[in-house]
């Protein structure tokens, strides 16, 4: 009986690529300023978005804080009140003086709760409405198969320009006197800077302000998640439109209120 001793050799099984080792959470939040590409394709390979959020969150509740106790809570309604326009503040005017007293005491307490609870809850609440809207726009207009964390975590991530915002915001804050404090626009890193609140049409200062430097730092970050996760079946420019349309959309939602209003 003879035997082949091809076929008594065991096989051996094909060896699997290893799969790419994962940056840390500190790889990231650098990476996401100084080599935004490769942690953005990591951030679409295993998304996450716990980090930013906190980070987010932290920076603005910490603002509000120091906001609160250097400027005053009255001159933050005072200037809130400024804006309101002309038209408003005379119907607050009109105002008896006992009803008007109470509106102000009622306003300096609810007033510092809900800049904390905007601080906490802001940030998670509106990425999640811009995600879903970048979610129809991707995934279902564009034909290209992301996740939804996947976008979530993209968004997260390229809020983190918002953190160096507010620390410019509260280095500002102790840099000037508090009451030449901005409290509705304290840099000048958009058009609306250099504008009279008071007397400017309000849709066109909220347009104004939102041409801020940090934003559109965020949306090119967000492009450039939105073609990690996508690949070849998304080009930079249409993740550029998926990223700035529901944005330009809230601006122009926020822009028609305030002209509403006023």
């Amino acid at each position: 009986m003879e035997y082949n001793l091809a076929d008594m050799t065991p096989e051996i099984p094909a060896s699997t690529a290893p799969e790419p080792q994962g940056m840390s959470a500190a790889s990231r939040v650098t990476g996401v300023f100084f080599e935004p590409g490769a942690t953005f394709q990591d951030i679409a390979r295993k998304p996450g978005f716990l980090i930013p959020m906190l980070l987010v969150i932290v920076a603005g509740f910490v603002f509000n804080v120091l906001m609160g106790q250097r400027v005053g809570w009255e001159r933050v309604i005072q200037q809130r009140q400024e804006m309101m326009g002309q038209a408003a503040q005379q119907r607050l005017a009109q105002l008896p003086a006992e009803q008007r007293e109470q509106q102000e005491r009622i306003q300096l307490k609810v007033t510092p709760i809900f800049s904390y609870l905007g601080a906490v809850l802001g940030p998670p609440f509106f990425w999640l409405i811009n995600a879903a809207l970048i979610v129809l726009i991707v995934k279902v207009m564009m034909s290209v198969p992301v996740t939804f964390k996947q976008v979530y975590s993209i968004v997260a991530w390229a809020a983190l320009p918002v953190v160096v915002q507010t620390i410019l915001k509260i280095v500002v804050l102790y840099l000037k006197k508090p009451d030449e404090f901005n409290v509705m626009n304290p840099l000048a890193f958009n058009p609306g800077a250099f504008m009279d609140p008071a007397t400017s049409s309000k849709g066109l200062y909220v347009v104004a302000v939102s041409l801020d430097a940090f934003i559109i730092w965020a949306l090119v970050l967000t492009g450039i998640g939105l073609k990690a996760a996508g690949g070849k079946r998304i080009s930079f420019g249409g993740a550029m439109i998926a990223a700035i349309v529901p944005v330009a959309l809230f601006v122009l939602i926020g822009a028609g209120a305030a002209a509403a209003f006023s």
